[in-house]
């Protein structure tokens, strides 16, 4: 049964997270009992409260959960897979990589919790090993403009970034999720929900129905509750907005299923090999 007190729930003001919790923010379904206290703040902002396990069920990075699967367990819907969604690296016109040779240039990323950041280090460890970099994390939001006020050489731009780069004068230089897609021939796993491992394992999977519910809910009745995907989107264009919510929220994001953990364990296994993330014998999902 869920506890009297209400969990606390975290997301990200991104699309895809308001359009999968809308159903719930809103009280669109049947919460069967359950309270929630929503938080909404920037995933990398997610990543490091999680360290403290400051929320009961919370959006993570993949990155991120790698690292604290001591403190949380992986729920099987409400992730964020897919093919042609990956993190971008840009650049003014002209300035490339491969021409980069008199020193280091300033990459500026979303995060050094990112599954985006651990995406470029796996990328450039692969393409250009012999070059190194000066990393500049900040908010997603100020990567471009960072960029163009030539604060940063390049920009490693997740969410509605891609969508409206070329519209502000930026050029992608790689197309990191092309990268991985092409090494392992699997969705890139990019963002998660995760939920504290000493909750109840059965409360843990009734969260987990509930989540798929309002997912179900979204793509049934995918305008119910726009208002409240507007009050939260960093990019105000409509068309970018459901471009966003088309790209990222998929049959993945209702159930990861096989390929869906085939997924996340290689990102894993990649990162265990460079030393990013530690070794561990629990169990990935929380049910």
């Amino acid at each position: 049964m869920p506890s009297v007190s209400p969990y606390t729930l975290a997301y990200s003001s991104c699309p895809n997270d308001t359009f999968i919790f809308k159903a719930i923010a809103k009280k669109l379904i049947d919460v069967k009992g359950f309270g929630f206290d929503i938080a909404i703040d920037d995933v990398e902002a997610l990543n490091q409260q999680a360290v403290h396990l400051a929320f009961d069920v919370t959006k993570l990075s993949f990155a991120a959960l790698g690292t604290l699967l001591d403190r949380y367990a992986l729920l099987r819907c409400g992730s964020a897979l897919g093919k042609g969604c990956g993190p971008l690296v840009v650049s003014r016109p002209g300035s490339r990589l491969e021409d980069v040779t008199q020193k280091k240039p300033v990459i500026a990323v979303p995060g050094m919790g990112t599954t985006a950041y651990h995406l470029f280090r796996f990328f450039m460890a692969d393409q250009f090993s012999d070059i190194e970099v000066t990393i500049l994390p900040m908010s997603f939001e100020k990567i471009m403009p960072a960029v163009l006020d030539r604060t940063a050489d390049f920009g490693l731009i997740i969410h509605e970034g891609r969508f409206v780069y070329a519209s502000m004068n930026l050029e992608m230089r790689a197309d990191l999720g092309q990268w991985w897609e092409d090494k392992t021939e699997l969705p890139i796993p990019l963002g998660c929900i995760a939920i504290r491992r000493d909750i109840d394992q059965a409360v843990a999977c009734d969260i987990q129905s509930l989540i798929r519910t309002s997912v179900d809910h979204a793509f049934a009745n995918p305008e119910t509750g726009f208002d409240y995907i507007l009050a939260h989107a960093q990019e105000m264009d409509t068309a970018v907005i459901r471009q966003h919510i088309d790209l990222y929220v998929n049959d993945f994001t209702r159930d990861l299923g096989e390929t869906g953990e085939q997924a996340v364990t290689a990102f894993f296994s990649y990162a265990r090999k460079t030393g990013i993330i530690p070794e561990t014998d629990l169990p990935l999902f929380a049910c």
